[in-house]
């Protein structure tokens, strides 16, 4: 087996790489065990925070499973893929010569995927794992084949509170299809949660024309939609230190037209036109909001031409999310 060393990713999304052999796996740990555990590695998007980035890596260096970890970097100005090597020469770089957004995890993916790796982790750069909480992604994800993405309890930092989403992913209304080990999800938290890596690869991981903001919800429906499941496990944790390094007008920008398009992507007509109301009534009477819906109106054309309507099964779901979406305290949008 070979692994790439150094790759570079286009802007054309061809990646080119050194390629060097690698070791032989070791088998898998059982169950219980603390030691080293090869089943999951960590993906990270990373764009202009390398000091918030060099912390998670600390963190993540410092797990009993000893996780390969990718750092995809969304063509960073402040020196973060260099100092990554210096400081973690274990990790693997991926540098991307344009802003990749959210489908830099699809190309940590596929680096992954070289490794012959089964479940993929996802870090923000300001986010990390708990010591073992990426044994038991693997076991669960190892006992519960149709299940595709397990989502952790979110901690925030430095008080130690729990994120007010964790609350509604306790509490989610959505019905599995086949029994799960905790609740299940709609959608999720990239940023804490793991990833059965051959259900990811089948629905094409994050959509190219989402790029950031809101990208789950699309993967999620289709990963629905495919016949997988995802979850909520309430013995997972993850750790977030908000980066103080962040555009909140443009990611608030993103996450209303990212909403929108999904909405009118992938619900039924009268759902679509239900939620689209509920969400444009719910934001914020500001420039940055009413920018989001242009954005999302702009983009309608592409819209319908690729609009392909959730199975009832699946819909199903999304309308028992509704009405928790309307109470929500933690969706509202920072603008």
């Amino acid at each position: 087996m070979t692994v790439a060393s150094g790759p570079r990713v286009h802007e054309n999304g061809t990646v080119t790489a050194r390629r060097t052999p690698a070791p032989d796996s070791p088998p898998a740990p059982s169950p219980g065990s603390t030691g080293p555990d090869d089943r999951v590695a960590v993906v990270i998007i990373t764009r202009d925070r390398r000091a918030e980035l060099l912390h998670t890596l600390d963190r993540l260096a410092a797990l009993p499973e000893r996780p390969h970890v990718v750092v995809v970097d969304n063509a960073s100005s402040d020196g973060t893929a260099a100092a990554v090597r210096a400081h973690h020469p274990e990790v693997e770089v991926v540098e991307a010569s344009a802003n990749l957004g959210a489908v830099g995890r699809n190309v940590g993916v596929e680096q992954v995927v070289r490794r012959g790796t089964p479940y993929v982790a996802f870090c923000d750069d300001d986010t990390w794992w708990d010591p073992g909480s990426l044994r038991r992604v693997a076991d669960a994800l190892d006992a519960h084949p149709r299940l595709a993405v397990v989502t952790a309890r979110i901690v925030v930092e430095p008080a130690g509170t729990e994120d007010p989403i964790v609350r509604e992913l306790r509490e989610s209304p959505v019905r599995p299809s086949v029994p799960l080990p905790g609740p299940a999800l709609g959608s999720f938290l990239a940023g804490a949660s793991a990833v059965r890596v051959e259900a990811f690869r089948e629905v094409g991981g994050f959509s190219p024309r989402l790029w950031l903001g809101g990208e789950e919800e699309l993967l999620a429906a289709d990963l629905a939609t495919a016949g997988w499941e995802l979850c909520y496990l309430e013995d997972l944790t993850v750790h977030h230190a908000a980066s103080l390094v962040r555009d909140r007008r443009s990611r608030a920008r993103e996450g209303i037209r990212n909403t929108l398009w999904f909405t009118w992507l992938r619900r039924p007509l009268a759902a679509a036109l239900r939620r689209t109301w509920d969400v444009v009534r719910g934001l914020p009477r500001t420039g940055t909001a009413g920018l989001g819906v242009l954005d999302a109106v702009r983009g309608l054309p592409w819209v319908l031409r690729e609009r392909r309507p959730l199975p009832p099964r699946v819909e199903a779901r999304f309308r028992a999310l509704e009405e928790p979406q309307r109470r929500s305290v933690a969706r509202r949008y920072g603008i």
